[in-house]
């Protein structure tokens, strides 16, 4: 059996993941997460081989805990995104994420991309494989945010999100001046006055939801 905990702060959603995979046959679901301190808190007691993760969470948030698990070892990652955009995934496995699963795919696709990751393989939509292929040929694929670092897309997208620098700066445990820093850098690579500029940037490119 392929053990696996679950991290979403959606309760529906955990549940409906369980239920699934419990149909599988292979797979035990040893524990769940509603945040990625919990996460962190207990993965160590659950001992999973998989961590099934989702990259938009309240608090710290999906990529930051994917880079602190990584760091850990011995884990293999699979991010959940309800976007299925070339530059959340890119992020995803450049942090240490094993594969990258998009909530819109088809509900057999879960089950699979796990085997794959538990297995040591990669994992990715096919659309999302598509995207990335064509950005490493030709750069046709790239997305404009990908002018940010990984850090200053992070920030961007919390910062889209509403959130100030001073929650944004707990959550990392950085200082508030580097998230300014962080800011200041975001808003001149892709030319925004001010945060509502970046939040509408966000909502254009499917990077948050309204």
């Amino acid at each position: 059996m392929i053990r696996v905990m679950l991290v979403d702060d959606h309760a529906l959603v955990r549940m409906g993941f369980r239920m699934l995979l419990a149909e599988s046959g292979d797979i035990e679901v040893v524990g769940e997460a509603d945040s990625g301190e919990q996460a962190l808190a207990r993965v160590a007691e659950l001992r999973p081989e998989v961590v099934v993760l989702d990259i938009s969470m309240p608090g710290m948030g999906g990529l930051e805990v994917l880079r602190r698990l990584h760091a850990r070892g011995g884990l293999r990652l699979l991010m959940l995104s309800a976007h299925d955009d070339s530059a959340h995934a890119r992020r995803a496995l450049d942090a240490g994420a094993a594969g990258f699963l998009s909530k819109r795919s088809a509900p057999e696709n879960l089950p699979e991309a796990i085997r794959a990751v538990a297995a040591g393989r990669r994992w990715l939509d096919a659309d999302i494989a598509r995207q990335l292929a064509l950005a490493a040929i030709d750069g046709s694929g790239a997305h404009p945010a990908e002018r940010l670092s990984s850090r200053e897309f992070e920030v961007f997208v919390q910062l889209a999100r509403g959130r100030s620098v001073q929650d944004i700066a707990a959550d990392l445990k950085l200082s508030a001046s580097t998230i300014g820093t962080h800011l200041y850098h975001v808003k001149q690579k892709l030319e925004a006055a001010n945060q509502a500029e970046l939040t509408l940037l966000a909502l254009r490119w499917g990077l948050i939801e309204a």
